[in-house]
């Protein structure tokens, strides 16, 4: 996804749109497959909330019953927004571009937050909420397991891990007399 500026009108204006190369591939397809049905999801989850809080819950007013759907809602959308990732391995059998870096230290965070959860009383949404990077990298971790990386897969930002030699240029590599001495060399190393 980049950024762009329009400023055809009187007011500049935000454009995001996705790279071409992302844009056609089957990571984006998949991606957009996730989040339609992660939608429909979210919308039956937080109806049958808000449906369960109004029959089984006291509230004070109405204002009072909205404002607990929303935040049910909002917990429940914090959730299904780190689940497409998820769903594209599975349908690509493959966990390449994972930020792990980024994962690791997330990871960290929660367990400082789940450490928290147990100590400070809070309402049972929001200790639910903390538990759900620990399931998330839970099921990260199963499909680093079992999927292989696929370092050719183009990532969301529209970068694949290795690009692909075609054999001629591996054969015009090896056949230069510079490449050709180099692996010489390289031989006369390892023997």
């Amino acid at each position: 996804m980049h950024i762009e500026i329009d400023r055809t009108g009187k007011i500049p204006m935000l454009r995001f749109r996705d790279r071409e190369s992302y844009a056609g591939n089957k990571t984006k397809e998949y991606d957009d497959m996730a989040m339609k049905y992660l939608t429909y999801v979210l919308l039956f989850l937080v109806a049958c909330s808000s449906i369960y809080s109004l029959k089984y819950e006291q509230h004070k007013s109405w204002y009072s019953w909205v404002l607990s759907s929303f935040t049910s809602c909002v917990y429940m959308f914090g959730f299904i927004m780190m689940c497409p990732q998820l769903f594209i391995n599975y349908k690509l059998k493959s966990v390449a571009h994972l930020p792990w870096r980024q994962m690791t230290y997330k990871f960290l965070n929660t367990i400082i937050d789940d450490l928290f959860a147990f100590v400070i009383k809070m309402p049972m949404l929001h200790r639910l909420s903390v538990f759900r990077d620990d399931i998330i990298f839970l099921i990260y971790i199963y499909q680093r397991w079992v999927y292989p990386v696929d370092k050719k897969r183009v990532n969301e930002f529209g970068f694949g891990g290795e690009a692909d030699q075609a054999p001629d240029q591996v054969i015009e590599q090896v056949t230069d007399g510079t490449e050709d001495t180099a692996v010489k060399e390289e031989e006369k190393k390892t023997n």
